[in-house]
């Protein structure tokens, strides 16, 4: 069997050895490279999108090393894995720093929670952080060995609200319904972090490393 690459894409903004590390134990027969390479990344088999920190130095981060164009020549052409801000900015904008235009891959807005934000008479807490049951919204190749409503970690105070409703694949209820994770030919996003998610992450991420695309 041929070794295939994984790239995940360093743009200066993730916790990108976790990532790599939690890739490497459960992909069997892959190489796995961290790079901003854009020829690197765009010659990988698959690649992983991770983030972290606000939506406006993301955005530049990936301006300025001109990985936002490489995201866009490759979302779609083969798997692909935005996590947590790896996902959001896949959106058309964020209201965060006052808005921000993201890459417009998946049509939709990144919103920030209400606060108070409140669930039956309660308050809850934002940014949203810790472990939140995740509900598989359609059937899907990365939910494999996954059980519906299985915990994952989350930290972040915006979501994601995809404008088609077909393209969410996981659910989570913090305060209302919000769409955790969406899904496209050849692309996978998820608001939580896999690789900080124990059994259930990996599994993820094993699935993702076997994944057609389809």
């Amino acid at each position: 069997m041929e070794m295939q690459r994984i790239a995940v894409i360093d743009y200066g903004m993730g916790n990108l050895r976790s990532v790599s590390k939690a890739i490497e134990h459960v992909a069997e027969n892959a190489e796995v490279v961290v790079s901003s390479d854009a020829a690197v990344i765009e010659s990988a088999d698959r690649v992983v999108c991770p983030g972290q920190g606000a939506a406006k130095d993301c955005m530049a981060a990936l301006q300025h090393s001109g990985l936002s164009q490489t995201i866009l020549n490759i979302a779609g052409t083969r798997p692909f894995l935005g996590i947590c801000m790896g996902y959001q900015v896949l959106l058309t904008h964020s209201e965060e720093n006052g808005g921000v235009a993201c890459l417009n891959v998946v049509p939709g807005e990144v919103t920030r929670f209400a606060e108070p934000l409140q669930d039956a008479g309660s308050r809850l807490k934002v940014p949203h952080m810790g472990w939140s049951e995740v509900r598989h919204a359609r059937e899907h190749a990365l939910w494999a060995g996954i059980e519906n409503a299985s915990r994952f970690y989350f930290a972040h105070s915006y979501y994601c609200v995809p404008e088609d409703i077909g393209a969410v694949a996981g659910t989570c209820h913090y305060g209302h319904d919000i769409a955790v994770a969406v899904a496209a030919p050849n692309l996978f996003a998820c608001q939580f972090h896999p690789e900080k998610s124990a059994r259930d992450g990996l599994q993820l991420l094993k699935n993702f490393a076997s994944w057609d695309g389809r």
